[in-house]
């Protein structure tokens, strides 16, 4: 009976060790970095070069406050040529972005990738020089009636909020390529006599009768890593 007794014993010690073993297996620890992300927006480069009627510039920036938000803003510059039938207008001016990202994708150990959804208010300081238009008339009788004369709004402003959703890969060691669409919705915009804000900076090209307006954007951007912080991570047999 002893050594019945004897044996169960060392059986239990033995299945509580190797227990024990397995899970310490289980999971393993290591180093999630956090830090701060710079970045420009790669499509306003590319417009700035391809298109005749567009110049401007975006720098952006987010902390990782926490595993999931990331507390970001935009820093841009827009110099816009209008033009349609009956107008030609040049708009420039600088705008500001601020808000936060939720990234809802599950990383692998060591990877810092987002698909994440963000809300943004922006906020703009711009001006509209009318270089030309043409008097509306229904009399085809006579010429069209084109105006040369410069006209300009300086002191605008204007002011929205925007959804933001997109991607960021890790491609190298800290290096990052992105891509985001936004919705956006003008809150307020300075009023004007006799002409409309046809394009705002930041909030881009406006639609009569409409306060709603879209945006889309690359980016390239390096993340400076400040810290890290332990993790435990468990592992699937």
């Amino acid at each position: 009976m002893k050594t019945k007794l004897t044996s169960l014993f060392i059986i239990s010690l033995l299945v509580v060790n190797f227990t024990s073993s397995a899970q310490t297996q289980d999971s393993i620890t290591y180093k999630e970095r956090y830090g701060i992300t710079f970045g420009v927006d790669l499509s306003k480069i590319g417009r700035s070069i391809l298109e005749e009627n567009y110049n401007g510039a975006e720098a952006f920036i987010d902390y990782r406050y926490n595993k999931r938000l990331y507390i970001a803003a935009e820093l841009g510059y827009d110099d816009k040529i209008y033009t349609e039938e009956n107008l030609t207008s040049n708009t420039k001016g600088a705008y500001l972005k601020a808000g936060i990202n939720y990234n809802s994708y599950e990383n692998w150990i060591g990877m810092q990738n987002l698909i994440y959804a963000g809300f943004r208010f922006g906020a703009a300081s711009f001006s509209h020089d009318l270089t030309e238009y043409t008097i509306y008339t229904r009399d085809t009788f006579f010429n069209p009636d084109i105006r040369t004369e410069e006209r300009n709004f300086g002191n605008l402003t204007a002011t929205w909020v925007e959804l933001k959703a997109g991607i960021r890969v890790e491609v190298f060691k800290n290096i990052f390529l992105g891509a985001n669409v936004q919705l956006k919705l003008q809150t307020s915009a300075t009023e004007l006599n006799n002409f409309d804000h046809l394009y705002i900076p930041g909030f881009n090209r406006t639609y009569d009768s409409s306060s709603i307006g879209a945006g889309w954007g690359y980016s390239i951007s390096y993340m400076l890593p400040l810290y890290t912080k332990l993790k435990k991570q468990a592992i699937d047999n």
